[in-house]
C-alpha cells in the first residue's frame, strides 16, 4: 500500500521556507495555531503571524486589511468555519474587493469523522463557487499543495485553497503541471471519464486500474482548479468519452459534479454525468467509514462508471 500524507504538513513547511525570502507573506489564524498546523509558521516568526481567537468575519476582515497593504496573508480556519462563518465578509471583502487573500481551508471535507455535520466542510465547494473572483483551489497531494502555494506568492489573487487534513498518496509527478484553470490528466482513458478532487484523486485511479481488468479505458482528471472550471477538459472528456463520473468529497448539489454536469448540458450531447458525493447529513464515523458510506471507495466509483456503459 502506497505510504500516505497530510497535506497540511506540506502545506507549513513550503509556508515557512518561503516566508524566510518574503517578509510579505504573514498568517491569520482562529485560535488554530495547533490544528492549522501552524506552530512551526509562529516559531520561526512569531511578529508575522496574528491569533484573532475564535472570530472568523473578524479573520477575513483583518486579512483583507493586510492584502490592502500589500502583505500576502494566509488566513487559515478549519473549513467548516472559514466558509460557513465568513460567507458574507469572504464575498464583500476578498471576492468583491478583489484583496489578494489566501484563504486556507484546514481538515475540509469529512476530516473530522465523528464530530459531525457541525465540523464537516462539504458545502464549501458549492458557496465559493458561486462567488465571481474568487479561485477555488483542492491540491490532491504533497506537491500540489506546495506548488499552489509557490504560485500564490508568486502571484497573489483572491483565493479558496483546500488543506486536506485526511491522509492521502502521492498522485503527481514533477512532471505534472499545475496551471490556473486547468485539470490534470493523471490518466489517459477513452470509454469513461473519472474526475477527482483532493482526497478522491487516488480513489479514482484505484477504479480506473479496477476497470482496466475488465477491458474498460478509464481517463482520469486531477481537478486541482475548480475555479475557474477546466470547460475545455469537460467538452473533451463529453465528447471523447461515454460517460463521466464525478467523485467529490462534498455535497453534490452545486459542487463540482453540478457544474460539469452543466457544461455538458449546454453542448447537447447525451454524454451522461454522474456526481458521487453527500446528499444529505453525514451519520456518526470515522472518515473512512464515511467516505464508504458515500460511495467514495475505488469499488464503487468503478461499479457506478461500469453502470453507464
Amino acid at each position: 500500500m502506497s505510504e500516505t500524507y497530510d497535506n497540511r504538513v506540506t502545506f507549513a513547511e513550503t509556508l515557512i521556507e518561503l516566508a524566510a525570502t518574503d517578509e510579505r507573506i504573514v498568517a491569520v489564524v482562529n485560535d488554530s495555531v495547533g490544528s492549522s498546523n501552524m506552530g512551526g509558521f509562529k516559531a520561526a516568526y512569531p511578529d508575522r503571524l496574528i491569533n484573532v481567537g475564535i472570530a472568523e468575519q473578524n479573520m477575513v476582515g483583518v486579512g483583507a486589511g493586510l492584502a490592502a497593504t500589500g502583505l500576502i496573508p494566509f488566513v487559515c480556519a478549519a473549513g467548516p468555519f472559514l466558509s460557513g462563518r465568513a460567507t458574507e465578509q469572504i464575498k464583500a471583502d476578498v471576492a468583491y474587493s478583489q484583496h489578494n487573500v489566501i484563504l486556507c481551508a484546514m481538515s475540509p471535507g469529512m476530516a473530522y469523522g465523528e464530530l459531525g455535520p457541525t465540523h464537516h466542510s462539504v458545502e464549501d465547494l458549492s458557496w465559493m463557487r458561486a462567488l465571481p473572483g474568487l479561485d477555488l483551489i483542492v491540491p490532491a497531494d504533497r506537491l500540489q499543495t506546495r506548488r499552489a502555494i509557490e504560485a500564490l506568492v508568486a502571484q497573489p489573487r483572491p483565493t479558496y485553497m483546500r488543506v486536506g487534513r485526511t491522509k492521502v498518496p502521492d498522485v503527481t509527478t514533477e512532471t505534472d503541471g499545475w496551471e490556473r484553470g486547468r485539470f490534470a490528466v493523471a490518466r489517459e482513458g477513452s470509454d469513461v471519464t473519472l474526475i477527482g478532487l483532493g482526497t478522491t484523486v487516488s480513489r479514482t485511479l484505484a477504479a480506473a486500474d479496477l476497470l482496466a481488468e475488465d477491458g474498460i479505458s478509464a481517463r482520469v482528471l486531477n481537478a486541482g482548479w475548480i475555479s475557474p472550471l477546466d470547460r475545455e477538459a469537460i467538452v473533451a472528456a463529453a465528447t471523447e468519452t461515454r460517460a463521466i463520473v464525478v467523485a467529490e468529497e462534498a455535497n453534490i448539489a452545486g459542487g463540482l459534479g453540478a457544474a460539469v454536469a452543466q457544461q455538458v448540458a449546454m453542448l447537447g450531447v447525451t454524454t451522461r454525468v454522474v456526481p458521487l458525493g453527500l446528499d444529505h447529513f453525514a451519520p456518526t464515523g470515522s472518515t473512512e467509514w464515511l467516505l464508504e458510506h458515500f460511495g467514495l471507495t475505488p469499488d464503487n466509483i468503478a461499479a457506478t462508471a461500469k453502470a453507464q456503459l
